[in-house]
Protein backbone atom coordinates (compact mmCIF):
# COMPACT_ATOMS: atom_id res chain seq x y z
CA UNK A 1 0.00 0.00 0.00
CA UNK A 2 1.17 3.33 -0.99
CA UNK A 3 1.74 6.32 1.44
CA UNK A 4 -0.73 8.91 1.16
CA UNK A 5 1.49 12.05 2.98
CA UNK A 6 4.43 11.08 3.82
CA UNK A 7 6.89 11.64 0.91
CA UNK A 8 10.79 11.11 0.35
CA UNK A 9 11.66 13.47 3.34
CA UNK A 10 8.72 13.71 5.21
CA UNK A 11 5.54 15.34 4.53
CA UNK A 12 5.58 18.29 2.81
CA UNK A 13 3.39 20.98 0.36
CA UNK A 14 2.18 24.09 0.13
CA UNK A 15 1.33 25.77 3.60
CA UNK A 16 -2.15 25.29 4.69
CA UNK A 17 -3.09 23.11 1.75
CA UNK A 18 -3.55 19.61 1.14
CA UNK A 19 -0.78 17.50 3.30
CA UNK A 20 -0.29 20.48 5.12
CA UNK A 21 -4.01 22.00 5.66
CA UNK A 22 -3.88 22.72 9.56
CA UNK A 23 -6.25 19.81 10.13
CA UNK A 24 -3.87 17.22 8.66
CA UNK A 25 -0.88 18.76 11.15
CA UNK A 26 -3.49 18.27 13.82
CA UNK A 27 -4.21 14.68 13.08
CA UNK A 28 -0.44 13.94 12.39
CA UNK A 29 0.23 15.11 15.84
CA UNK A 30 -2.15 12.95 17.34
CA UNK A 31 -1.56 10.40 15.32
CA UNK A 32 2.17 10.30 15.97
CA UNK A 33 1.61 10.43 19.67
CA UNK A 34 -0.45 7.75 19.88
CA UNK A 35 2.02 5.87 18.16
CA UNK A 36 4.81 6.62 20.16
CA UNK A 37 3.11 6.94 23.48
CA UNK A 38 2.71 2.95 23.12
CA UNK A 39 4.71 2.23 26.40
CA UNK A 40 2.28 2.78 29.31
CA UNK A 41 3.22 3.94 32.66
CA UNK A 42 5.68 7.30 32.17
CA UNK A 43 5.70 10.32 30.52
CA UNK A 44 6.02 10.63 26.91
CA UNK A 45 7.79 13.59 25.42
CA UNK A 46 8.57 15.23 21.62
CA UNK A 47 10.80 18.00 20.57
CA UNK A 48 9.87 20.26 17.47
CA UNK A 49 12.42 22.70 15.67
CA UNK A 50 11.51 24.35 13.25
CA UNK A 51 12.90 27.15 10.25
CA UNK A 52 12.52 30.27 9.73
CA UNK A 53 8.68 29.92 7.68
CA UNK A 54 6.24 32.29 7.88
CA UNK A 55 3.70 29.25 8.10
CA UNK A 56 6.05 27.49 10.85
CA UNK A 57 3.36 30.41 13.43
CA UNK A 58 0.54 27.90 12.07
CA UNK A 59 2.35 24.45 11.85
CA UNK A 60 3.18 24.27 15.31
CA UNK A 61 1.01 25.08 17.50
CA UNK A 62 -1.52 22.80 15.62
CA UNK A 63 1.35 20.03 16.25
CA UNK A 64 1.70 20.72 19.90
CA UNK A 65 -2.37 21.02 20.38
CA UNK A 66 -2.27 17.14 18.61
CA UNK A 67 0.50 16.16 21.16
CA UNK A 68 -0.89 16.99 24.35
CA UNK A 69 -4.14 16.20 23.03
CA UNK A 70 -2.97 12.67 23.54
CA UNK A 71 -1.03 13.27 26.45
CA UNK A 72 2.37 13.39 25.23
CA UNK A 73 4.90 16.33 26.80
CA UNK A 74 6.11 18.81 24.32
CA UNK A 75 9.39 21.06 24.17
CA UNK A 76 9.90 23.27 21.77
CA UNK A 77 13.04 24.76 19.97
CA UNK A 78 12.08 27.77 18.15
CA UNK A 79 14.47 28.19 14.93
CA UNK A 80 17.05 25.06 14.73
CA UNK A 81 18.47 23.04 12.06
CA UNK A 82 17.47 19.88 11.38
CA UNK A 83 20.37 17.80 12.18
CA UNK A 84 20.15 19.59 15.38
CA UNK A 85 16.57 18.23 16.47
CA UNK A 86 17.99 14.67 15.70
CA UNK A 87 20.49 15.39 18.24
CA UNK A 88 18.55 16.32 20.82
CA UNK A 89 15.78 13.88 20.61
CA UNK A 90 18.42 11.23 21.49
CA UNK A 91 19.90 13.90 24.00
CA UNK A 92 17.26 14.70 25.77
CA UNK A 93 15.48 11.18 25.59
CA UNK A 94 12.15 12.11 23.91
CA UNK A 95 10.26 9.91 21.92
CA UNK A 96 9.69 11.88 19.03
CA UNK A 97 11.29 14.69 17.16
CA UNK A 98 9.39 17.06 14.66
CA UNK A 99 11.47 19.44 12.37
CA UNK A 100 8.83 21.99 10.74
CA UNK A 101 10.93 22.67 7.58
CA UNK A 102 10.27 22.47 3.66
CA UNK A 103 14.52 22.40 3.30
CA UNK A 104 15.18 24.10 0.13
CA UNK A 105 11.78 24.92 -1.08
CA UNK A 106 11.38 28.69 -0.76
CA UNK A 107 8.73 29.76 1.64
CA UNK A 108 5.50 28.97 0.89
CA UNK A 109 5.95 25.47 1.15
CA UNK A 110 6.31 23.58 4.13
CA UNK A 111 6.45 20.27 5.68
CA UNK A 112 7.11 18.00 8.53
CA UNK A 113 10.38 15.89 9.52
CA UNK A 114 9.51 12.70 12.35
CA UNK A 115 12.82 11.21 13.80
CA UNK A 116 12.30 8.31 16.18
CA UNK A 117 13.39 8.06 19.83
CA UNK A 118 17.47 7.31 17.92
CA UNK A 119 17.58 10.40 16.18
CA UNK A 120 16.81 8.41 12.86
CA UNK A 121 14.07 9.33 10.41
CA UNK A 122 11.36 7.13 10.19
CA UNK A 123 11.22 3.62 8.37
CA UNK A 124 8.31 3.45 5.82
CA UNK A 125 6.67 1.00 7.98
CA UNK A 126 6.23 3.64 10.96
CA UNK A 127 4.97 5.70 8.22
CA UNK A 128 2.57 3.99 7.25
CA UNK A 129 1.23 2.96 10.66
CA UNK A 130 0.87 7.04 11.88
CA UNK A 131 -0.96 7.59 8.28
CA UNK A 132 -2.72 4.66 9.76
CA UNK A 133 -3.69 6.48 12.80
CA UNK A 134 -4.77 10.12 11.06
CA UNK A 135 -7.72 8.65 10.16
CA UNK A 136 -9.03 7.76 12.84
CA UNK A 137 -11.47 10.71 14.21
CA UNK A 138 -10.61 13.62 16.11
CA UNK A 139 -11.92 12.35 19.47
CA UNK A 140 -10.54 9.03 19.41
CA UNK A 141 -7.70 8.52 21.79
CA UNK A 142 -7.93 11.42 23.78
CA UNK A 143 -5.99 11.78 27.14
CA UNK A 144 -8.03 12.69 30.05
CA UNK A 145 -7.85 15.95 31.72
CA UNK A 146 -5.47 15.12 34.44
CA UNK A 147 -3.13 13.76 31.51
CA UNK A 148 -2.74 15.92 29.03
CA UNK A 149 0.61 16.82 27.57
CA UNK A 150 2.28 20.16 29.19
CA UNK A 151 4.23 22.21 26.48
CA UNK A 152 7.35 24.88 27.05
CA UNK A 153 10.03 26.33 25.49
CA UNK A 154 13.77 24.95 26.14
CA UNK A 155 15.44 28.04 25.63
CA UNK A 156 19.68 26.74 25.34
CA UNK A 157 19.34 24.16 22.34
CA UNK A 158 21.14 26.62 20.15
CA UNK A 159 23.96 26.73 22.71
CA UNK A 160 23.76 23.17 23.26
CA UNK A 161 23.95 22.37 19.63
CA UNK A 162 26.94 24.63 19.31
CA UNK A 163 29.12 22.87 21.83
CA UNK A 164 28.55 19.61 20.21
CA UNK A 165 29.81 20.61 16.84
CA UNK A 166 32.08 22.15 17.74
CA UNK A 167 33.17 19.13 19.21
CA UNK A 168 33.18 17.27 16.07
CA UNK A 169 36.57 19.80 14.49
CA UNK A 170 39.69 18.25 15.27
CA UNK A 171 41.42 19.08 18.98
CA UNK A 172 45.01 21.43 18.57
CA UNK A 173 43.18 23.11 14.93
CA UNK A 174 41.82 25.92 14.58
CA UNK A 175 40.08 28.41 12.24
CA UNK A 176 42.77 30.77 12.48
CA UNK A 177 44.01 33.07 10.02
CA UNK A 178 40.70 31.93 7.67
CA UNK A 179 38.39 34.37 6.69
CA UNK A 180 35.25 32.14 5.68
CA UNK A 181 32.02 32.94 3.83
CA UNK A 182 28.77 31.34 5.71
CA UNK A 183 25.41 31.89 3.69
CA UNK A 184 22.59 30.45 5.85
CA UNK A 185 19.85 30.73 3.26
CA UNK A 186 17.74 32.88 5.81
CA UNK A 187 17.20 29.75 7.60
CA UNK A 188 17.49 27.55 10.67
CA UNK A 189 21.01 28.13 11.14
CA UNK A 190 21.09 31.74 10.49
CA UNK A 191 22.51 32.25 14.41
CA UNK A 192 24.30 29.00 14.86
CA UNK A 193 26.43 28.26 12.30
CA UNK A 194 28.34 31.83 12.40
CA UNK A 195 28.41 31.44 15.77
CA UNK A 196 30.30 28.01 15.77
CA UNK A 197 32.72 29.57 12.97
CA UNK A 198 33.87 32.43 15.23
CA UNK A 199 34.07 29.78 18.51
CA UNK A 200 35.99 27.93 16.82
CA UNK A 201 38.49 30.77 15.56
CA UNK A 202 38.20 31.99 12.51
CA UNK A 203 40.15 35.46 11.67
CA UNK A 204 36.83 37.12 10.08
CA UNK A 205 33.27 35.13 9.45
CA UNK A 206 31.49 36.89 6.94
CA UNK A 207 27.43 35.96 7.37
CA UNK A 208 24.98 36.58 4.29
CA UNK A 209 21.23 35.07 4.51
CA UNK A 210 21.15 35.53 8.02
CA UNK A 211 17.66 38.02 8.47
CA UNK A 212 15.04 36.09 8.02
CA UNK A 213 11.58 37.48 7.80
CA UNK A 214 9.20 34.89 7.08
CA UNK A 215 9.54 35.17 3.13
CA UNK A 216 13.00 34.74 2.47
CA UNK A 217 14.18 31.48 3.17
CA UNK A 218 16.29 30.09 0.23
CA UNK A 219 15.16 33.42 -1.71
CA UNK A 220 18.06 33.79 -3.98
CA UNK A 221 20.55 32.91 -1.83
CA UNK A 222 21.71 28.97 -0.05
CA UNK A 223 22.84 26.07 -1.50
CA UNK A 224 20.35 26.22 -3.87
CA UNK A 225 21.35 29.69 -5.30
CA UNK A 226 24.95 30.24 -4.73
CA UNK A 227 25.65 33.43 -6.73
CA UNK A 228 25.63 35.34 -3.68
CA UNK A 229 27.84 33.03 -1.98
CA UNK A 230 30.65 33.02 -4.70
CA UNK A 231 29.94 36.79 -5.31
CA UNK A 232 30.77 37.49 -1.63
CA UNK A 233 33.84 34.66 -1.47
CA UNK A 234 35.38 37.18 -4.48
CA UNK A 235 33.71 40.50 -3.07
CA UNK A 236 35.88 39.51 0.20
CA UNK A 237 38.88 38.14 -1.08
CA UNK A 238 38.21 34.68 1.17
CA UNK A 239 39.39 31.29 1.37
CA UNK A 240 36.58 29.59 1.30
CA UNK A 241 32.70 29.86 1.18
CA UNK A 242 29.67 28.02 2.74
CA UNK A 243 26.29 27.80 2.08
CA UNK A 244 23.66 25.77 3.43
CA UNK A 245 20.14 25.19 2.77
CA UNK A 246 16.83 26.25 4.86
CA UNK A 247 16.93 23.55 7.49
CA UNK A 248 20.98 23.42 7.44
CA UNK A 249 21.37 19.30 6.30
CA UNK A 250 22.50 20.69 3.22
CA UNK A 251 25.82 21.39 2.23
CA UNK A 252 27.65 23.26 -1.33
CA UNK A 253 31.14 25.13 -0.74
CA UNK A 254 32.83 27.64 -2.96
CA UNK A 255 36.68 28.07 -3.51
CA UNK A 256 38.39 30.95 -3.24
CA UNK A 257 38.38 31.50 -6.86
CA UNK A 258 34.20 31.34 -6.80
CA UNK A 259 33.94 28.08 -7.96
CA UNK A 260 31.05 26.28 -6.56
CA UNK A 261 31.65 22.57 -5.35
CA UNK A 262 28.64 20.06 -5.23
CA UNK A 263 27.96 17.25 -2.83
CA UNK A 264 30.25 14.52 -4.98
CA UNK A 265 33.10 16.35 -4.73
CA UNK A 266 32.89 17.02 -0.73
CA UNK A 267 32.27 13.06 -0.86
CA UNK A 268 35.04 12.60 -2.82
CA UNK A 269 37.40 14.72 -0.70
CA UNK A 270 36.49 13.35 2.21
CA UNK A 271 36.82 9.68 1.42
CA UNK A 272 40.17 10.40 0.28
CA UNK A 273 41.09 12.10 3.29
CA UNK A 274 39.40 9.20 5.85
CA UNK A 275 41.50 6.58 3.71
CA UNK A 276 44.64 8.10 3.67
CA UNK A 277 43.78 8.67 7.90
CA UNK A 278 42.03 5.38 8.33
CA UNK A 279 38.74 6.55 9.11
CA UNK A 280 36.64 4.82 6.95
CA UNK A 281 34.76 1.79 8.11
CA UNK A 282 34.26 0.26 5.10
CA UNK A 283 36.21 0.43 1.69
CA UNK A 284 33.85 3.22 0.23
CA UNK A 285 31.16 5.43 0.78
CA UNK A 286 27.27 4.96 -0.13
CA UNK A 287 25.46 7.78 -2.62
CA UNK A 288 22.81 7.83 -4.96
CA UNK A 289 21.76 7.08 -8.45
CA UNK A 290 22.27 10.96 -8.94
CA UNK A 291 25.78 11.05 -8.08
CA UNK A 292 28.03 11.67 -11.27
CA UNK A 293 29.99 9.43 -12.88
CA UNK A 294 32.89 10.98 -11.92
CA UNK A 295 32.84 10.65 -8.54
CA UNK A 296 32.64 6.66 -9.21
CA UNK A 297 35.69 6.73 -10.99
CA UNK A 298 37.63 8.78 -8.80
CA UNK A 299 36.70 5.95 -5.92
CA UNK A 300 37.54 2.98 -8.07
CA UNK A 301 41.29 4.79 -9.45
CA UNK A 302 41.74 4.60 -5.17
CA UNK A 303 40.29 1.48 -4.48
CA UNK A 304 37.15 2.48 -3.17
CA UNK A 305 33.83 1.49 -3.92
CA UNK A 306 30.62 3.12 -4.72
CA UNK A 307 27.40 1.89 -2.89
CA UNK A 308 24.21 3.87 -4.93
CA UNK A 309 20.89 3.69 -3.69
CA UNK A 310 17.45 5.10 -4.72
CA UNK A 311 17.02 9.15 -4.32
CA UNK A 312 16.58 10.41 -0.73
CA UNK A 313 19.13 11.01 2.25
CA UNK A 314 16.90 8.01 4.35
CA UNK A 315 17.95 5.59 1.77
CA UNK A 316 21.43 6.45 1.97
CA UNK A 317 21.47 6.06 5.62
CA UNK A 318 19.31 2.72 5.73
CA UNK A 319 21.94 1.31 3.44
CA UNK A 320 25.41 2.79 5.22
CA UNK A 321 23.06 1.48 8.64
CA UNK A 322 22.67 -1.81 6.99
CA UNK A 323 26.49 -2.35 5.49
CA UNK A 324 28.24 -0.44 8.88
CA UNK A 325 29.30 2.86 6.54
CA UNK A 326 30.24 5.80 7.62
CA UNK A 327 30.17 8.24 4.74
CA UNK A 328 27.14 9.04 2.67
CA UNK A 329 25.39 11.73 0.68
CA UNK A 330 23.76 13.04 -2.22
CA UNK A 331 25.16 15.05 -5.24
CA UNK A 332 22.93 17.59 -3.61
CA UNK A 333 24.88 18.52 -0.39
CA UNK A 334 23.64 16.31 2.06
CA UNK A 335 26.63 14.74 3.69
CA UNK A 336 26.18 11.93 6.11
CA UNK A 337 29.02 10.92 8.66
CA UNK A 338 26.95 8.60 10.80
CA UNK A 339 30.68 9.37 13.83
CA UNK A 340 28.83 12.31 14.31
CA UNK A 341 25.22 12.89 13.48
CA UNK A 342 22.42 10.34 12.44
CA UNK A 343 21.41 12.30 9.41
CA UNK A 344 22.75 15.00 6.96
CA UNK A 345 24.19 18.21 8.85
CA UNK A 346 25.94 20.70 6.48
CA UNK A 347 27.77 22.73 9.69
CA UNK A 348 29.33 19.31 10.73
CA UNK A 349 30.38 18.58 6.54
CA UNK A 350 31.93 21.82 6.25
CA UNK A 351 34.38 21.79 9.55
CA UNK A 352 35.47 18.41 7.88
CA UNK A 353 36.03 19.68 4.74
CA UNK A 354 37.55 22.95 6.35
CA UNK A 355 39.78 20.46 7.96
CA UNK A 356 41.38 18.39 5.56
CA UNK A 357 42.21 21.89 3.77
CA UNK A 358 44.11 22.70 6.56
CA UNK A 359 45.75 19.53 7.09
CA UNK A 360 46.70 19.57 3.34
CA UNK A 361 47.85 23.10 3.81
CA UNK A 362 46.76 24.21 0.49
CA UNK A 363 44.13 26.94 -1.06
CA UNK A 364 40.59 25.42 -1.37
CA UNK A 365 41.01 25.39 -4.88
CA UNK A 366 43.94 22.74 -4.72
CA UNK A 367 41.77 20.72 -2.32
CA UNK A 368 38.03 20.64 -3.13
CA UNK A 369 38.64 19.44 -7.07
CA UNK A 370 39.12 16.12 -7.03
CA UNK A 371 37.64 14.89 -10.34
CA UNK A 372 36.76 16.18 -13.25
CA UNK A 373 33.04 15.42 -13.58
CA UNK A 374 31.61 13.79 -16.46
CA UNK A 375 28.93 16.12 -18.46
CA UNK A 376 25.77 15.64 -16.34
CA UNK A 377 22.34 17.71 -17.00
CA UNK A 378 18.96 17.37 -14.97
CA UNK A 379 16.05 18.88 -15.94
CA UNK A 380 12.56 19.06 -14.86
CA UNK A 381 9.30 18.83 -15.94
CA UNK A 382 5.95 20.06 -13.96
CA UNK A 383 2.54 18.45 -14.13
CA UNK A 384 -0.85 18.45 -12.84
CA UNK A 385 -3.10 15.80 -12.57
CA UNK A 386 -2.14 11.75 -13.12
CA UNK A 387 2.21 11.43 -13.35
CA UNK A 388 3.53 11.55 -16.95
CA UNK A 389 5.48 8.49 -15.90
CA UNK A 390 2.17 5.96 -16.07
CA UNK A 391 1.66 7.30 -19.52
CA UNK A 392 3.13 4.09 -22.16
CA UNK A 393 4.41 6.67 -24.90
CA UNK A 394 6.67 8.38 -22.10
CA UNK A 395 7.81 4.68 -21.19
CA UNK A 396 8.61 4.18 -24.74
CA UNK A 397 10.55 7.38 -25.34
CA UNK A 398 12.58 7.03 -21.98
CA UNK A 399 13.52 3.44 -23.14
CA UNK A 400 14.31 4.73 -26.76
CA UNK A 401 17.21 7.61 -24.24
CA UNK A 402 18.30 4.76 -22.79
CA UNK A 403 19.23 2.59 -26.16
CA UNK A 404 20.76 5.93 -27.38
CA UNK A 405 22.85 6.75 -24.76
CA UNK A 406 23.99 2.87 -23.51
CA UNK A 407 27.58 2.40 -23.48
CA UNK A 408 28.62 6.06 -23.30
CA UNK A 409 26.73 6.91 -20.36
CA UNK A 410 23.24 6.57 -18.39
CA UNK A 411 19.56 8.36 -18.04
CA UNK A 412 17.58 8.03 -15.13
CA UNK A 413 14.16 9.59 -15.22
CA UNK A 414 11.91 9.70 -12.13
CA UNK A 415 9.00 11.41 -9.78
CA UNK A 416 9.95 14.13 -7.60
CA UNK A 417 9.15 12.76 -4.30
CA UNK A 418 8.74 16.14 -2.80
CA UNK A 419 7.09 18.11 -5.58
CA UNK A 420 4.67 17.51 -8.70
CA UNK A 421 7.55 17.25 -10.94
CA UNK A 422 9.18 14.72 -13.43
CA UNK A 423 13.15 15.15 -13.42
CA UNK A 424 15.40 13.94 -16.26
CA UNK A 425 19.16 13.10 -15.70
CA UNK A 426 21.12 12.49 -18.00
CA UNK A 427 25.49 11.86 -17.91
CA UNK A 428 28.07 10.69 -20.01
CA UNK A 429 31.14 11.31 -22.09
CA UNK A 430 29.60 13.40 -25.16
CA UNK A 431 28.09 16.73 -24.26
CA UNK A 432 26.28 17.10 -27.16
CA UNK A 433 24.93 13.85 -26.77
CA UNK A 434 24.09 14.39 -23.39
CA UNK A 435 22.28 18.15 -23.76
CA UNK A 436 20.21 16.25 -27.14
CA UNK A 437 18.79 13.29 -25.52
CA UNK A 438 17.78 15.49 -22.04
CA UNK A 439 15.76 17.71 -24.21
CA UNK A 440 14.18 15.65 -26.46
CA UNK A 441 12.74 13.53 -23.61
CA UNK A 442 12.09 16.59 -21.24
CA UNK A 443 9.78 17.99 -24.52
CA UNK A 444 8.29 14.71 -25.56
CA UNK A 445 6.98 14.18 -21.51
CA UNK A 446 6.17 17.99 -21.46
CA UNK A 447 3.76 17.63 -24.89
CA UNK A 448 2.49 13.75 -23.30
CA UNK A 449 0.44 15.63 -20.95
CA UNK A 450 -1.92 17.60 -23.25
Amino acid sequence: MGKKYFGTDGIRGLANQGNMEVRNVLRLGMAAGKYFMREKGRRHSVVIGKDTRLSGYMIEPALVAGFTAVGMDVRLFGPLPTPAVAMMTRSLRADLGVMITASHNKYGDNGIKLFGPDGKKLSDEAELKIEALMQEGLGEGLAANENLGRAKRYDNAQARYIEIVKATFPRRVTLSGLRIVIDCAHGAAYRTAPNTLWELGASEVIAIGVTPNGTNINDGCGSTATQALSDAVLEHKADIGIALDGDADRLIMCDEKGKIIDGDQLLGLIALGWKETQRLSRNGLVATVMSNLGLERLLVDNDLELIRTDVGDRHVAARMHQDGYNLGGEQSGHILMTDFSTTGDGTIAALQIIAEMIRKDKPASEVLNVFEPVPQLLKNVRYSGESPLNLASVQSAIQDAHAQISGSGRILVRASGTEPLIRVMTEGDDAKMVQTITDDLVDFIAKAQS
